[in-house]
């Protein structure tokens, strides 16, 4: 529609142009409110010709810009949006539920020491038992021999050689007593060697047994 009123408008311009060139030839014989009058019809022409290309390079510049992104994808772009966060809620809510197990495992396990501090307050063999079962492993023995001349010794492994020097005493830990004690006398790449110190009782040590620092009661 809007190119056939430009061309209307095209051919009404020349036709104007036209007489109006016929009458400049004759403008001898032409009036001027005439010529006034058709000058500002070609004025007019030329501006609506003027607002008709400027429409029709608007229809050329809209109909190469890209359509926006249909309904459908957006609100699939929405749904993947609140996936991911329901997705985030539930690993927040598992935290939650972890740290809140975690916590009441801590209570429990406080209120517990707890209890065990009270009963230990009381009863002084408790406690005692306790510090013997918690003390580190820092050797074992390998062998108990006993000697006539010389008397009784261990060999022993070290486990901790930070912990087991010349000079050390070491207490055999059985179950949660003690057996008696060995003072280190010698150290090597290949383990220990222990002599029983005095009161060490009739038991003799026996291979695998767990060598402690002794507790302080």
């Amino acid at each position: 529609m809007k190119l056939l009123l430009g061309a209307t408008v095209a051919l009404l311009l020349g036709a104007l142009a036209v007489s109006w060139q016929g009458m400049k030839q004759g403008v001898a014989d032409t009036s001027p409110d005439e010529l006034e009058r058709l000058k500002k019809q070609i004025t007019e022409l030329r501006r609506e010709q003027d607002n008709l290309k400027m429409q029709r390079e608007l229809q050329q510049l809209q109909a190469a810009t890209p359509a926006p992104a249909s309904p459908e994808l957006n609100a699939a772009d929405i749904a993947a949006m609140k996936a991911e966060l329901e997705a985030g809620k539930a690993a927040l809510q598992e935290l939650e539920a972890e740290k809140a197990e975690r916590d009441a495992k801590v209570e429990q396990d406080e209120e517990g020491l707890l209890a065990q501090r009270n009963l230990e307050s009381g009863d002084t063999e408790l406690r005692r038992a306790r510090m013997i079962a918690e003390a580190l492993l820092v050797a074992k023995v390998r062998e108990y021999v006993e000697d006539p001349d010389y008397g009784g010794f261990a060999t022993i492994d070290v486990m901790m050689p930070e912990q087991v020097q010349p000079g050390t005493i070491l207490a055999i830990r059985r179950k949660t007593g003690i057996l008696g004690q060995l003072k280190v006398s010698d150290v090597s790449a290949e383990g220990a060697i222990a002599n029983p110190l005095p009161g060490f009782g009739p038991i003799e040590p026996q291979p695998g047994d767990e060598l402690i620092l002794p507790p302080q009661y």
